[in-house]
């Protein structure tokens, strides 16, 4: 992780084209969206090194450790770099808590922060509406997913943050003290805590732009998941790794990445499992909680290709520990079977109890959209009502069928390793790639 963040700063810093130039237009991208254009062509240092913390965000979202590396390089087949267009008309679930996340993130990093009349951050609402609307021109229907209560397994995982975030708090406040930027970049973002504001915030803005809301009673990956076995959307959107762990059939990654340069991924479950070796999927999420997930500690020494090695040859973490030479590594009174069973029947809405009216994008309320964002929240509403029209004419696109939508659909099941001749059965694979949106600043 950390080679992979300092590699994404050198390599910004050694290339860093001359003004003008269509590279320093790509750098430029995230620092003119939030910005007015009058900006757009004097970059400081600060604010470059600001769009590159953009890419590398993404590193800092939960989920399965380096299961996103074991799979490129194991099993590079499961992956497939798609193309935003190639989802028109395609309805995708996505997980909104890891897109507000990254927007907070993001707005951790300026120095002059976007914030109410209360002095409110209200960068995750400028985020949320740019890139719905770049995804509605691109055709997608999207079905935003919030996350409910944590399960009680996850407490200890989530004590451990509210831990570190307390000593990053203590580290930022003495990094400020002595000036040190490199610092405050770093301890910045470890204090980010999304509150339950901000996610009333987002859904209430996405209701307004007529966008299907879905309230998890849990965690958000899993129903997205759940939404994808039943065949009710096409795939999940997050960048959390354990979507795949919960059984999704196809898992995009860096769906709203098209303006940074870096490519949309889509993960197909049952090329993974093959790729990987793996004879059911309940190997692979024995192989998860051993990289690493968020219910539970690990064996110490034990993940990557070791742990897919040691699975594939004991089939079981009970039988791994059973043949280790050392077993002071093995984590005490270590729950196994509740956290498969988290991963395996987890807590969600099922998919009879969602209609299908819930699933439909709606009409905007433009006025309710000018009131919540430019009188509420101080939003400019020449410029947002210039968006109000972008998402109006994107509603008919996002609207359009698909030819293959005249085909019946089979709900997938948690897939297993089927016998070679068996093995290809799974459906088709669908396209992607994004982009977020052309987002300017809204200050007033």
């Amino acid at each position: 992780l950390v080679v992979r963040v300092v590699f994404a700063l050198f390599h910004s810093i050694v290339s860093l084209p001359s003004i003008g130039s269509a590279p320093l237009a790509r750098c430029c991208t995230y620092f003119h969206r939030f910005h007015s254009p009058d900006s757009f062509i004097y970059i400081p240092t600060k604010n470059f090194l600001f769009y590159q913390f953009l890419n590398i965000s993404k590193f800092f979202i939960m989920g399965i450790k380096l299961l996103s590396k074991l799979i490129a390089d194991v099993a590079p087949d499961a992956i497939k770099e798609q193309e935003i267009a190639s989802y028109f008309g395609r309805r995708i679930a996505i997980d909104a808590s890891t897109c507000l996340y990254q927007f907070l993130v993001a707005i951790r990093m300026r120095s002059d922060l976007m914030v109410n009349g209360d002095g409110e951050t209200t960068s995750h609402l400028i985020g949320f509406f740019h890139r719905t609307n770049k995804l509605l021109e691109n055709g997608v229907k999207p079905v935003y997913v919030f996350d409910g209560k944590p399960p009680e397994m996850k407490s200890g995982e989530l004590e451990k943050r509210k831990e570190r975030r307390k000593e990053a708090q203590e580290s930022l406040d003495k990094a400020v003290e002595s000036g040190n930027q490199e610092d405050i970049t770093k301890f910045n973002k470890r204090i980010i805590r999304v509150t339950q504001k901000h996610n009333d915030d987002c859904k209430k803005l996405l209701r307004l732009m007529g966008l299907p809301v879905i309230e998890a009673p849990c965690e958000a990956e899993a129903q997205c998941a759940q939404l994808c076995k039943d065949g009710r959307v096409h795939a999940v959107s997050t960048e959390d790794m354990d979507a795949l762990t919960f059984a999704t059939p196809r898992l995009i990654r860096h769906l709203s990445s098209g303006s940074n340069g870096e490519k949309t991924q889509e993960y197909n479950l049952e090329k993974v499992l093959s790729g990987l070796g793996l004879e059911s999927h309940d190997e692979f999420i024995d192989l998860c909680i051993l990289m690493g997930c968020d219910y539970c500690d690990s064996i110490r020494g034990i993940a990557g290709k070791k742990g897919l090695d040691l699975i594939k040859k004991y089939k079981t973490i009970e039988n791994i520990i059973e043949h280790l030479p050392n077993k002071e590594g093995v984590p005490k009174d270590w729950q196994l079977d509740s956290v498969r069973n988290l991963f395996k029947e987890p807590l969600v809405t099922k998919s009879e109890l969602i209609t299908e009216e819930d699933l439909k994008i709606k009409d905007i309320d433009e006025e309710g959209i000018v009131q919540f964002l430019c009188v509420e929240n101080g939003f400019d509403e020449k410029r947002v009502r210039n968006a109000i029209e972008r998402c109006k004419a994107a509603k008919p696109k996002s609207a359009q069928t698909r030819i293959d939508s005249f085909f019946q659909i089979k709900p997938s099941e948690v897939v297993k390793r089927a016998p070679a001749a068996s093995a290809k059965t799974n459906g088709k694979q669908a396209a992607k790639k994004s982009g977020g949106g052309n987002n300017k600043r809204f200050r007033k």
